[in-house]
């Protein structure tokens, strides 16, 4: 997964939902701004597991989701090694 793909992705499940970005924080509970939300949401930071386990049952996506991108960089690191 892309970090468009991401962006594109936790967007469309927030919209689907109707949240706005500070309702996804404040109905995660998790202990983060909604600046730095929306940098999770952009795909410019990544959230702890446990942020990432707080937000994802708010979206309906799997917390996992977060962590793709980094996974795919590295297996394309190796491959081109």
């Amino acid at each position: 997964m892309t970090k468009e793909q991401l962006r594109d992705t936790l967007i469309r499940a927030r919209e689907a939902k109707q949240l706005t970005q500070e309702q996804v924080v404040s109905m995660s509970g998790a202990n983060i701004t909604r600046q730095y939300y929306s940098m999770i949401e952009n795909g410019d930071r990544r959230p702890s597991v446990d942020v990432a386990k707080k937000i994802a049952p708010v979206l309906g996506v799997s917390w996992t989701i977060f962590f793709e991108i980094e996974s795919n960089q590295k297996l394309r690191k190796t491959s081109s090694s």
